[in-house]
């Protein structure tokens, strides 16, 4: 069983960063995507950010593009979600998730993960 582990969350003030990683427990297969979540109080989980491995293409949340950028350190097995101008509705937890096989049109969509880490909070004071 594969685990993903989330770190780099906290309280931070709006218009400040904040810089996730997430850690795998093993390896992927050549054909994966590795996705950011997130599901704030009451509301939905909703597709952030996801990196689709060999191709290194990235793909984002129409809303939070030019504010978060995803990246990947392969040697590591670790992505990282960049998150700058922080606003208070970006307040939510943030989970690490992994899809095999993915196409273009799975990208986006949560049901396709399989694996999922155990969340790292962010909250986003004003």
């Amino acid at each position: 069983q594969v685990q993903l582990v989330e770190s780099g969350g906290g309280l931070v003030q709006v218009g400040e960063s904040l810089r996730l990683s997430c850690t795998a427990s093993e390896r992927a297969s050549d054909n994966h995507a590795m996705g950011w979540f997130r599901q704030a109080p009451g509301k939905e989980r909703e597709f952030v950010a996801a990196i689709r491995w060999p191709a290194k293409a990235t793909y984002y949340a129409d809303s939070l593009k030019g504010r978060f950028t995803m990246t990947r350190d392969a040697a590591k097995d670790t992505v990282y979600l960049q998150m700058n101008n922080l606003k208070p509705e970006d307040t939510a937890v943030y989970y690490c998730a992994r899809q095999l096989r993915p196409i273009t049109s799975t990208i986006r969509s949560r049901d396709r993960y399989v694996y999922w880490g155990q969340g790292t909070q962010v909250t986003v004071s004003s």
